[in-house]
C-alpha cells in the first residue's frame, strides 16, 4: 500500500512540473464581462486554465513561457452555435448521401473542424449530421484530431417529410417510414422516444426542425411542421435531461409554436414577426440568425445546376432576408446568440457573421459578447469559458485589428490557444 502511495504520489509531482506555465503578453484584451478593451495586459497561463490576468506586460520566469500578442486584440475564444462539421457545400452534395460511407464522412469531418478551430471557433454546437458529429466530438475530447470543444445533437427531430426527414427526395423503394431511432416522429409518445434516443446516442442537444427548410427536398420552405403537443414533449423530455433545445424555424408560425413550447433557440427565423419577436422576450428565448448561410444560398442559387429545381426558389426567396429580421429583432432587444449554419457555406469563414451582424446595426461588442458569454452562458459552462477570467479554460485567440473599431478583422484570427494549447500563431 505504501508503495502505491509513493507512485501516486511520484505521478501527481510530475503532472505538475510538466505543467507548462505561459505568459501572453496582449497590446488589447476584451474584458467581454465589462465591455471594456483593456491595454497592455498579461494573461498567465498555467496548463489548461488561466492563472491570473494582471495590467502590464508582467516579467516572465525562466521555466515558463512567453508568447508576444503587444500588436494584436485578444479575446476569449469565440462560441458558433449553428454548425454542421460533416459536410460542406458542394454542387454534388445531394448525391454524396448515396456514395459516402460514415468513415468518408468522419475523415472530411476532421478537416472542418480543424478550419473551424483556426478561424477562432473554439467551441461550437453542432445542429445535426449522422452522429458522426458526436463521434468527431469524443474524438477531438481524446486528442486524436484538431478541433473546437463540440456540444453535438446528433440527428436532427422532424416530422415525416419534414426538413430533417433523411429520405425526402428518395424514391418509393428507398423511402422508407423512418421512426424516432431516424429522428422522424408523428406524436408527443414518438417525440419523447426520439429524444431519448438522442441522449442514449451522446447528444449534449436537441435540434427539431419546427418548419420546413431551404435546402430539403420538399417544396414548401416555411409551414409549420409540429404539433403543439409533439413540441411540448420535446421539450420536456429534454428539460428532464438537461439538454438545451433548438429549432430551425423559417415561417412565422412554427416558430410562435417552438416559442410557446419552451424551444430555447430560434435558428434562422426569416420570416419572424413583430409578435413573434414579442414573444421571444415573454418566453426568454434566443434568436441564432444565421446570416452568412441566407447570403450563400441565394448566392449560390443564382449558379445553374448547383441545387436541385425543387430547392432555387426557396433559397432565392428566403436566403436574402435573414439579415433585415436580424437587424428588426436586434433593434426590438429579441436576445441574440452567434450562429453561422457552417457548413451551408465553407467551414472557416464563420468570421464573416460579425460583419453582417454589425452590418445590420449591432454594436460590435455586443456582437462579440454573442459568440462568447452568450453561448456558454446558455450551455451552461460559462463558469469554465466564455471569458478570459482566473481559473476558466485557457480558450484564447488574437485578431491583428481591435474589432471594436474595425469588425471585418474578425473574419482573419491571427492566434489561437485551446486549453492552454497553441493551434495558431502568425
Amino acid at each position: 500500500m505504501k508503495k502505491l502511495y509513493l507512485f501516486l504520489f511520484m505521478v501527481s509531482v510530475s503532472f505538475n512540473v510538466i505543467a507548462q506555465t505561459t505568459y501572453l503578453h496582449c497590446g488589447k484584451v476584451i474584458d467581454v464581462e465589462k465591455s471594456k478593451v483593456l491595454t497592455e495586459m498579461t494573461i498567465i497561463i498555467e496548463g489548461d486554465k488561466i492563472k491570473s490576468v494582471e495590467k502590464g506586460y508582467s516579467d516572465v520566469p525562466e521555466n515558463a513561457k512567453a508568447i508576444d500578442l503587444k500588436s494584436k486584440t485578444v479575446m476569449p475564444g469565440l462560441f458558433d452555435m449553428h454548425v454542421h462539421l460533416e459536410s460542406e457545400t458542394s454542387k454534388d452534395g445531394y448525391i454524396k448521401r448515396f456514395t459516402l460511407n460514415d468513415a468518408d464522412v468522419a475523415f472530411q469531418s476532421t478537416v472542418y473542424a480543424k478550419k473551424t478551430l483556426m478561424a477562432g471557433f473554439t467551441s461550437v454546437r453542432d445542429l445535426g449530421g449522422s452522429g458522426v458529429n458526436s463521434s468527431l466530438r469524443d474524438a477531438i475530447n481524446k486528442g486524436y484530431v484538431d478541433g473546437p470543444t463540440i456540444y453535438s445533437a446528433g440527428k436532427s427531430i422532424a416530422t415525416t417529410g419534414g426538413h430533417a426527414d433523411p429520405t425526402n427526395g428518395y424514391k418509393d423503394d428507398l423511402m422508407g417510414n423512418p421512426g424516432p431511432a431516424e429522428g422522424v416522429v408523428n406524436s408527443p409518445e414518438e417525440a419523447r422516444k426520439a429524444v431519448r434516443q438522442r441522449y442514449k446516442n451522446g447528444a449534449d442537444v436537441i435540434k427539431i426542425t419546427a418548419t420546413a427548410g431551404v435546402l430539403s427536398m420538399a417544396k414548401n420552405g416555411q409551414n409549420p411542421q409540429f404539433f403543439e403537443d409533439e413540441l411540448k414533449a420535446i421539450v420536456e423530455t429534454a428539460n428532464d435531461y438537461g439538454m438545451l433545445t433548438a429549432a430551425h424555424a423559417h415561417g412565422d408560425e412554427g416558430m410562435q409554436r417552438a416559442i410557446r413550447a419552451g424551444i430555447k433557440t430560434i435558428e434562422h427565423g426569416t420570416l419572424m414577426s413583430e409578435e413573434t419577436m414579442e414573444l421571444m422576450k415573454e418566453y426568454d428565448a434566443y434568436y441564432v440568425p444565421t446570416i452568412t448561410a441566407g447570403k450563400s444560398v441565394a448566392e449560390l442559387a443564382e449558379i445553374e445546376g448547383y441545387y436541385p429545381e425543387v430547392v432555387v426558389p426557396k433559397a432565392k426567396a428566403i436566403g436574402p432576408k435573414i439579415q433585415d429580421t436580424f437587424g428588426k429583432a436586434y433593434k426590438k432587444g429579441v436576445n441574440i446568440a452567434f450562429g453561422t449554419d457552417a457548413g451551408v457555406f465553407k467551414h472557416g469563414d464563420n468570421g464573416k457573421e460579425f460583419g453582417y451582424m454589425v452590418e445590420a446595426g449591432m454594436k460590435p461588442m455586443e456582437s462579440i459578447i454573442s459568440a462568447t458569454v452568450t453561448p456558454a452562458k446558455l450551455l451552461k459552462v460559462y463558469d469554465k469559458y466564455g471569458s478570459i477570467s482566473e481559473g476558466k479554460m485557457a480558450d484564447i485567440i488574437a485578431v491583428s485589428d481591435d474589432p471594436t473599431e474595425n469588425i471585418k478583422t474578425m473574419e482573419s484570427v491571427d492566434f489561437v490557444m485551446k486549453k492552454g494549447v497553441v493551434y495558431k500563431n502568425q
